[in-house]
């Protein structure tokens, strides 16, 4: 089924909400990376890397990367029409890009008939949820910016930067 640009695919002609039958599509390789923010109070930054990024709760990044990876898995049971998937390749990387950012970048891979921009989505944002957490006690000013997808490859387009590239 050939979607009009201006159309919605979980809405069905009636208009009411529907999952998209992906059951005529050809499984293909698929990949999408999503990336957010966590940016911290400059004093708190420098705290967390004088520790390790270790907080009373235990190693932050390394929490994060669990939770993140499990709600990748999981994506299907929070977002109503997201398919379940069997994810073949889930990752996870947190690092300081500047004195108070940390980047947390999340990519999944599987080969199969619709795509994991959800996952990805999903699995950085609960990362960063969980940084939070394990960081709160040391200042209510942390902020988690700029959620989005960096890029998604298979199925009928690439997208690069929320851009179509082919």
């Amino acid at each position: 089924m050939i979607v009009p640009k201006n159309k919605l695919t979980h809405i069905d002609d009636s208009g009411r909400p529907a999952m998209v039958d992906v059951g005529d599509k050809r499984p293909t390789r698929r990949e999408a990376v999503a990336e957010v923010r966590v940016r911290f109070p400059a004093k708190v930054a420098k705290t967390l890397r004088d520790e390790g990024l270790r907080s009373k709760k235990g190693p932050v990044v390394d929490t994060a990367i669990v939770a993140g990876t499990l709600a990748v898995k999981r994506t299907h049971e929070l977002i109503p029409f997201c398919h379940p998937l069997p994810i073949e390749n889930c990752r996870i990387e947190a690092k300081f890009v500047t004195g108070r950012d940390l980047r947390i970048r999340c990519t999944v891979s599987l080969t199969h008939k619709t795509g994991v921009e959800m996952e990805a989505l999903t699995g950085a944002s609960v990362a960063a949820l969980t940084v939070y957490d394990m960081c709160k006690a040391l200042s209510h000013e942390i902020v988690i910016d700029g959620l989005h997808l960096v890029e998604k490859r298979g199925g009928k387009r690439r997208v690069v930067q929320g851009k179509v590239v082919a």
